[in-house]
Formats: structure tokens, sequence, C-alpha cells
């Protein structure tokens, strides 16, 4: 199964006297980066959301916000008087601004500073933290689902690209019959311009190393093998990007490898077509959990 590291997911709960808001997003990271904002009365739950969040997401950089608004009678702001008329003074005393014939416009000035509006502090009960986690639970939920999803778009990508390189090994395979019947022809041919003598028998020997030197065999067994392994790790129950990683390493090394024995225009041009379609794979592999 392919899973995105990309993912978003939001729930709502609305009680009588307050509006709870949890948002996650998730983005790709090698390790599990969480970031909790949540307000300072509800610190004591930042434990108990990250430990979810790492049951549920594994990996990735995770943003997971809670907001709650007040929407009741403990919510109701209040004015700071003694803060405020601290502003005024302070910005009377600046020079050349006068406290009696410009204080509506100290007013407007000093009522945007902090602490001048505030909501009163109140202390969360069981049941505000009881609903904040199964807010919280709701939202992973959604990312989940979302990374799914997003998980089955980037799967048939790969079985795109994959089969993509299949094809290519196919043509790679249909040309190297020829290919080591075209080297021996032109080492014999350029054996024949030679106008000495040579001993035939070393010739062959010589002749069998550069056609073991050019034999490409092994690597179009263990290519083929890499990319049905690819497809059966793909298809497994669990995630496997780290994995899927390490095998993409391995087509790839298989692919230089056939590429430097070549020797070959027409299998060079298959190869860098090969490494073309590889690269997509690894570049969306960055973002599989």
């Amino acid at each position: 199964m392919i899973i995105s590291m990309t993912g978003f997911g939001k729930a709502v709960q609305q009680l009588a006297d307050k509006k709870i808001t949890c948002e996650i997003r998730t983005l790709n990271s090698k390790n599990l980066d969480l970031n909790i904002r949540i307000s300072n009365s509800f610190k004591s739950l930042e434990l108990p959301l990250r430990k979810i969040a790492a049951q549920n997401l594994h990996r990735g950089k995770v943003d997971l916000a809670v907001h709650i608004e007040n929407n009741g009678g403990n919510g109701i702001t209040q004015l700071n008087i003694d803060a405020l008329e601290t502003y005024i003074q302070q910005l009377a005393d600046i020079k050349g601004v006068s406290l009696e014939d410009d204080r509506l416009a100290l007013l407007k000035i000093a009522s945007s500073f902090p602490d001048v509006i505030a909501t009163p502090a109140t202390e969360p009960t069981e049941e505000d933290m009881d609903i904040i986690k199964k807010v919280a639970a709701e939202a992973l939920l959604a990312v989940v689902k979302y990374r799914k999803e997003e998980g089955s778009v980037l799967q048939m990508e790969f079985n795109k690209r994959i089969t993509n390189i299949k094809v290519l090994l196919q043509e790679v395979i249909e040309e190297d019959r020829e290919r080591l019947a075209e080297i021996r022809t032109r080492l014999e041919k350029a054996v024949s311009e030679i106008k000495e003598r040579v001993d035939e028998n070393r010739f062959e020997q010589e002749l069998i190393y550069y056609l073991e030197k050019y034999d490409i065999t092994e690597e179009k067994v263990r290519l083929e093998n890499h990319l049905d392994y690819f497809i059966s790790t793909m298809d497994a129950e669990e995630a496997h990007g780290k994995k899927l990683a390490f095998i993409s390493q391995e087509i790839g090394r298989e692919i230089n490898t056939i590429g430097s024995k070549a020797n070959h225009a027409g299998m060079q041009q298959m190869v860098v077509q090969m490494k073309d379609e590889l690269e997509k794979v690894k570049e969306q592999l960055l973002n599989v959990l």
C-alpha cells in the first residue's frame, strides 16, 4: 500500500459555550517532526495529542493546531481600564501631543496595544479535555484518509513508471541478442586487418574475455527481479516507503551497470530512458510514508 505523507484533516465540535476546531497539515520528512499549537490553558493535553498523532501518522512534518473559540458568557472579553489609561498617558507624554486635545486619537491608538482587551482565563474541565481529544482523533482520521487517497494516485504513477522500465528492459533484451554477435564480428574484422599473424588460441581467449566483459545477462535478470519486487512491495498491506526507496536504488544500480557494459548506441538510448523513468519514481518516493 502506498500512503502519502502529504495530508490535511479538520474536525469541529460546537458546544453551548465554545467551538473547538482541530486542523492538521502534514508534509514529507525523513522522521516524525510534530508541532502542536494549543492555548496555554490546555498545555497539559500536548503530550497525549503528541502520542495519538505519532501512533496514526508515523512519519512526516506535522502541524497540529487546536483552536478554542468561546462564545458563551464565560468568554466575554473585558477592557483593562488601568492598562488603557497607562498607555494613553504614555502616548500623551510624547513631545507635541496634547492629552486634552487628542484624547480620542490617543484612545484609538492605545486600544490596539497588548493587554487592553482580554478574555478571562478559565480552568479547563475534564469534559473539555475529553472533547478536545475526540476532535483531534477525528481530524487524525481525516488526515489518514487523505494520505491514503493521495497514495492511491502515487501508486498509479509508480505502476506506470515501473511498467515503462519493464518495456524498455524487454527492448534491451531483444537488442542484446544481436549485440554480442556484432561485437564478435567487429573484433574478428579488426584482427583480420592486422598484417601480422595472430595466435588463434590466444585470440579466442581474448574474444571470450571481451564477450564476458560486455555480457549483461546477470544485470538483466537482477533488474527484472527488482522491478517485480518493487511492485509486490507496493501491493503489501502496510506502507514501506523507505524499503521502496532502497529497491529503487538497486534498480538504478543495475540500469547504470547495463549502460556502462552495453557499448551499443541503441541500448544506451534505452538506458537513458530507463534512468529518466526511475528518476521520476525517486522524486515521488520522497513523499511516501
